[in-house]
């Protein structure tokens, strides 16, 4: 499993940046289209409690929508990046 899931749709543009910045971070990540994948979208609920994408999970941190500085914060903290 990976440390980095990024639950989105082929839709979001915010989806796309948050991606997009993941990879510019050099942050290896699953992507889950939940557009499509019914049982991953229930998975992603679950964990969020929220049905909007994007929702990331860093090692069990669960940031709702492309926030930066959560993000950031979070892969430092779990170790991911320096």
């Amino acid at each position: 499993m990976a440390d980095v899931i990024v639950y989105s749709t082929n839709t979001c543009p915010y989806c796309v940046m948050a991606k997009q910045w993941l990879k510019e971070k050099k942050v290896e990540f699953e992507e889950v289209n939940v557009g499509t994948d019914q049982e991953r979208a229930r998975e992603m609920i679950k964990k969020s409690g929220q049905m909007g994408v994007p929702v990331i999970d860093i090692k069990g941190d669960i940031i709702i929508g492309f926030d930066r500085p959560k993000m950031e914060n979070s892969l430092k903290t779990k170790g991911i990046v320096k």
